[in-house]
């Protein structure tokens, strides 16, 4: 039997990356396609524009770069990691998994790999699973990846889809810490609304968008409350908050719900679209790369989405 790294105290992110497509799409160039214009794309939903993959570029492709990253910024070797989780709700296939391929690209050898599935929730409940692998010493560091290319899901001609959804990834280093730098999850789902967001005849996506704003905007707010709370974190302590980037909308109204006048909010979508599960770790990436958050910030994130799957927990950035 392979010998199995000890527990440890505590587990902490490590190190961040973050991959997006080179194509820009702007408001503008949809309003060619669709009945629609930059000023109410922007008034609803607050994108401006985002990124697409093209047919070469595939969530794998994305992950590998994404991952790569992170695992260039650690200063660690593929050896030294020994489990790989991707978040994803659009894999290339439902059978291989992708954490197996994303793996096998980076070289790191026979690690455990597998794939979660709760949609724009999916990074927090994958960077949980593997904080407690590595707290009950199943893993010792692990590579945690959000990965979406929701484009080959979205009707191209309807516009209360297609100007929202974008593609992308975000990655993170997990390891252990003898002090804890990732809080405990709050976590639930509301399957009573399940339609809410769903594939339309197996084949596109679709979302009743008053009835998840309405959700989001006043359910989610305890939960990130919760986190905080449970992470013995006062909402003055915090120095982001960074949610799913869904709406901004739905972004700013909960922040002003939490009573943390001065966190920095993530604003990420103005530029990337909602890249589902891709969108949390994408934003911190974003915003550490840029000095918006430095070394030892207290970061709230706050996940949430399709099933109706929601998460939140309190990061320590590295």
């Amino acid at each position: 039997m392979k010998n199995l790294p000890p527990q440890s105290p505590g587990s902490r992110v490590i190190a961040l990356g973050e991959h997006q497509p080179s194509r820009v799409v702007t408001n503008d160039d949809l309003a060619r396609t669709v009945d629609t214009t930059d000023e109410w794309i922007q008034s609803r939903v607050g994108v401006a524009e985002r990124r697409i993959a093209g047919p070469e570029e595939s969530v794998v492709d994305m992950a590998v770069a994404a991952g790569g990253k992170a695992l260039a910024a650690s200063g660690l070797t593929p050896h030294d990691i020994d489990l790989v989780i991707v978040a994803t709700c659009t894999p290339l296939d439902q059978i291989p998994n992708t954490a197996a391929s994303v793996a096998h690209r980076l070289g790191i050898e026979a690690p455990g790999a597998f794939d979660i599935n709760a949609a724009c929730a999916g990074f927090c409940y994958a960077l949980s699973v593997a904080s407690d692998a590595i707290r009950g010493g199943s893993a010792g560091r692990v590579l945690v990846v959000g990965s979406e290319k929701l484009s080959d899901w979205v009707d191209w001609t309807d516009r209360s889809t297609c100007v929202i959804f974008a593609d992308g990834a975000g990655a993170a280093i997990v390891g252990p810490d003898e002090s804890p730098g990732i809080g405990p999850v709050v976590w639930g789902s509301a399957g009573d609304k399940a339609e809410t967001i769903h594939l339309r005849d197996h084949a596109y996506l679709y979302q009743e968008g008053q009835a998840v704003f309405r959700w989001a905007i006043t359910e989610l707010y305890p939960v990130a409350l919760a986190a905080l709370e449970r992470a013995g974190v006062a909402p003055e302590e915090v120095t982001a908050f960074v949610p799913h980037q869904a709406n901004l909308r739905i972004v700013e109204g909960i922040a002003r719900k939490l009573g943390a006048p001065q966190a920095l909010i993530a604003r990420d979508i103005v530029t990337a679209g909602n890249t589902s599960s891709a969108s949390i770790p994408l934003a911190l990436a974003r915003m550490s790369g840029r000095g918006d958050l430095p070394p030892g910030s207290t970061v709230l994130t706050l996940g949430f989405g399709a099933g109706m799957t929601y998460a939140a927990q309190v990061l320590e950035l590295p």
